[in-house]
């Protein structure tokens, strides 16, 4: 079938490139195969943007948004066909005793907002539609640091494209007409072991990071080894950089010894959230940020951002 012209129509920059926030919750469900779950879905997600709304309008200045993907796997039986050209499962990473795993995931709902209470009331309302209809596969809630920093204790996120770049960043367009409007992403989990981190002398943490730790101000090329954080965070293509969005927010159980960040990076092509997704911990950044940045990973499936509510009320 054909996707409808809403997908077209639909302006999806004010929520995948808006403001970082104080706080969000990833949530990855998977769809139950058995009974009506694909119609129940398809009913619900139709109506989401009035739910945000409804939970949104208590406090319409905290900016609560949510992004909703679907994955690879039950695009045709939710949507049928074309699928979105780029559109596949996370391609598992292997290097060494190093593996990023594929983990399972049908549908990523991204929350975010100002006050973390209206992100977790969201997300009750949103199991409190679907809950019989899937299994949920993993829940992150998400928190600003200190200074925005991460649990590393470095500010994150110094780079990230802004206003006009970051939209031509994120938003599928000419390349996939069927689906401009959408994006790419890849959820994944970084997990780290403080203890190791901790023990560091500041100046190599600064090297693994490729900053300075306290002023947040760039290493020079003196300085930074070609394997720090920064340097393998550039991608280019025919000699110019390629931007994407990124989004990580720090999470953690203390109790647990759990400390990492979840990390959206947004696109509009998924082959440049692959490439992006490669480098860290893997191959060329075994001497640093291999070592200690990363000693756990996980990561989940791309997903496809899409208006929903519009998709599946004209092609459900």
């Amino acid at each position: 079938m054909d996707a409808p012209k809403e997908l077209n129509d639909i302006v999806l920059p004010r929520m995948v490139v808006g403001p970082l926030t104080r706080a969000a919750i990833f949530l990855v469900v998977c769809i139950r195969q058995e009974g009506e779950s694909r119609a129940a879905l398809r009913s619900f997600c139709a109506d989401l943007a009035g739910l945000v709304r409804a939970v949104e309008f208590r406090d319409v200045e905290a900016g609560l948004t949510c992004v909703i993907g679907f994955g690879a796997d039950n695009w045709a039986a939710l949507f049928g066909a074309p699928r979105p050209v780029e559109l596949h499962p996370f391609r598992e990473i292997r290097s060494g005793d190093r593996h990023a795993v594929s983990t399972p995931g049908d549908i990523l709902f991204y929350i975010r907002a100002k006050r973390h209470d209206l992100c977790f009331e969201l997300a009750a309302q949103i199991m409190d539609g679907i809950g019989d209809a899937v299994s949920v596969a993993d829940e992150v809630h998400g928190f600003r640091y200190s200074d925005d920093r991460d649990v590393l204790g470095f500010v994150d996120g110094t780079e990230n494209p802004r206003g006009d770049v970051a939209r031509e960043a994120a938003i599928v367009g000419d390349e996939d007409p069927t689906f401009a409007g959408g994006s790419y992403v890849i959820v994944q989990k970084y997990l780290h072991d403080m203890k190791c981190w901790n023990a560091l002398p500041v100046e190599t943490q600064e090297r693994i990071v490729g900053r300075k730790k306290l002023s947040d101000i760039e290493l020079n090329d003196v300085e930074k080894p070609p394997c720090a954080h920064n340097a393998l965070a550039v991608i280019e293509e025919d000699g110019k950089q390629l931007q994407i969005l990124r989004d990580n927010m720090p999470f953690g159980r203390p109790s647990h010894g759990e400390f990492g960040r979840r990390r959206l990076r947004t696109d509009h092509r998924s082959g440049c959230v692959d490439r992006l997704s490669q480098p860290y911990g893997f191959g060329r950044t075994a001497v640093f940020a291999g070592d200690f940045c990363l000693p756990g990973f996980t990561s989940e499936a791309a997903v496809a951002l899409s208006p929903a509510p519009m998709l599946l009320e004209s092609g459900g």
